[in-house]
């Protein structure tokens, strides 16, 4: 099994085919959709495949370490990960055609209309421990 991070994007990325912002939809669509996301979460938790996920606000910022004894520096915001990345999901399958698959589900999820978002998700598989070298 290997572990994938799916980010969805509130913007910033390609346009989805179905390419309404949220904002504008009804109450029952973001209803549908956010019951499509639990229902596709607890078909990959019934299978296995789901390791977490949330959503994620739009509120955020920045911050560093500055030192021992100083109050860590804040900064912001940006029109960075914050405004960028709506929310995760990470998951653990077979294979990367697995991961494809499920992506390509996730982004069928329903938008204005009722309709396929078709929005692009981000992919990522999670490293794992380096590959042991001997000379």
């Amino acid at each position: 099994m290997a572990k994938y991070l799916l980010l969805k994007h509130y913007r910033g990325g390609k346009p989805a085919l179905n390419d309404v912002p949220m904002d504008r939809w009804t109450r029952q669509e973001v209803d549908d959709h956010v019951k499509y996301m639990g229902d596709f979460q607890d078909r990959l938790r019934d299978r296995g495949e789901f390791v977490s996920g949330e959503a994620l606000s739009m509120d955020g910022c920045w911050v560093r370490y500055d030192g021992d004894g100083k109050p860590p520096i804040t900064d912001g915001p940006f029109a960075e990960t914050k405004d960028l990345i709506a929310g995760w999901m990470v998951i653990d399958v077979d294979s990367p055609e697995r991961a494809l698959e499920l992506a390509a589900e996730l982004s069928a999820a329903p938008g204005a209309g009722g309709q396929p978002l078709g929005e692009w998700l981000e992919l990522r598989p999670m490293l794992t421990e380096p590959p042991t070298i001997s000379d």
